[in-house]
């Protein structure tokens, strides 16, 4: 195993953000799980020093495609999807005759893993929203387009190229979006241009890389206009605008409102889940703000909650009709860290959820553990 170990890059990890991988040593020991948060600067700098990854084989895609049995563990795929996504929008933007292959190939290897573990994958827009870079960001709008399109209504096939889109509607952006992001000054003008114009460099890039879908370039064309008329490029309003556009609109603006920037703080999930409520006056469709709040609920997975006997612990499923949302117990009532974790049914009045907990810091879990997934 120790042959297919690479070194991490610096800056490929963030100090207060879980790790996306488990780290090995140079002989293939493992030194941290995913999941665990990196305290320090010298902690930081011994994993540069020491740390191992196992990078994803991204293999050129063949003619003859193939049915993945494999099942679906969101956390384990969390770094493959990522590696996987950076490769994508590096082969379009170099006009790789595999672009959209790839590019299908992640559409299909997402909904999979959305399809077959819907809370888990919901799980990680809230528990890497922090300071996602730029490819995190793009994979939460994938994932959250995935399930508000289903909720909406919206029949398969045109699900499948609303993820596409979601995927590159902002490739035009990767290359300046965490330098932006980490900036705590306003906006230039030149910046300001950056950002209008991407739509339309994204899709220059795609059509050049030979990916025609009419659709699919009319979601990404689409995706900033607002329904009351108020957006751009073309300021188009209510029906003119398609409701893809709207489902990708909703999904970047919650990853904004949840995320922490340079500039602001973030908002925690209860208070952004009140603005989405708002959104469905004049900006958006009324469906489709609804839409993603019936798909959060009031806790959604991955967001952490204190309970009503004063336990800290991480929803791990939605409510249902019958029951409250199901939370694992990480922190005890004083505030002493379980060794193991506790299932609480919070429909139950001991474990009633009191309020969200919104750390600066995400603490450090085992999340395949936490979701019942084997390591």
């Amino acid at each position: 195993m120790s042959k297919s170990l690479i070194r991490i890059a610096p800056g490929a990890l963030t100090i207060g953000k879980p790790l996306p991988w488990d780290v090995f040593d140079s002989e293939g020991n493992i030194l941290l799980r995913q999941g665990y948060v990196i305290q320090t600067n010298s902690q930081l700098e011994q994993l540069f020093e020491r740390g191992r990854f196992k990078p994803r084989k991204i293999e050129r895609p063949k003619e003859e495609t193939f049915e993945d049995l494999r099942q679906r563990n969101p956390f384990a795929e969390y770094g493959d999807l990522l590696t996987t996504l950076e490769v994508t929008l590096n082969a379009i933007t170099s006009e790789d005759p595999t672009a959209q292959k790839r590019l299908l190939g992640l559409c299909r290897m997402l909904d999979k893993t959305c399809q077959e573990a819907p809370d888990a994958s919901l799980a990680l827009v809230h528990l890497y929203s922090i300071s996602p870079t730029i490819h995190e960001q793009i994979l939460f709008y994938g994932i959250l387009c995935h399930f508000i399109a289903r909720q909406f209504g919206l029949e398969e096939k045109r699900a499948t190229v609303l993820t596409a889109a979601a995927l590159t509607a902002n490739l035009a952006l990767v290359p300046v979006a965490d330098q932006l992001n980490a900036s705590n000054t306003v906006l230039t003008d030149d910046q300001r241009a950056v950002i209008r114009k991407h739509p339309a460099r994204s899709i220059q890039a795609l059509t050049s890389a030979g990916i025609n879908n009419k659709l699919l370039l009319r979601i990404i064309a689409q995706h900033h206009e607002q329904a009351d008329g108020s957006g751009y490029p073309e300021g188009l309003s209510g029906s003119d605008i398609l409701p893809e556009a709207e489902i990708l609109a909703l999904a970047e603006r919650y990853v904004a409102m949840i995320t922490k920037r340079a500039y602001r703080n973030r908002m925690n999930i209860t208070e952004a889940r009140k603005l989405i409520a708002t959104l469905a006056d004049g900006k958006f469709r009324p469906a489709i703000p609804r839409s993603l709040l019936q798909v959060l609920g009031d806790h959604p997975p991955g967001m952490l909650v204190r309970l009503v006997n004063n336990e800290v612990g991480v929803v791990t499923r939605r409510a249902d009709r019958t029951r409250g949302p199901f939370v694992k117990a990480i922190f005890g009532p004083r505030g002493n860290r379980y060794n193991g974790t506790f299932e609480r049914d919070t429909s139950l009045l001991e474990y009633n959820v009191r309020a969200p907990e919104e750390p600066e810091i995400m603490p450090s879990m085992d999340f395949s553990m936490l979701w019942g997934f084997r390591s």
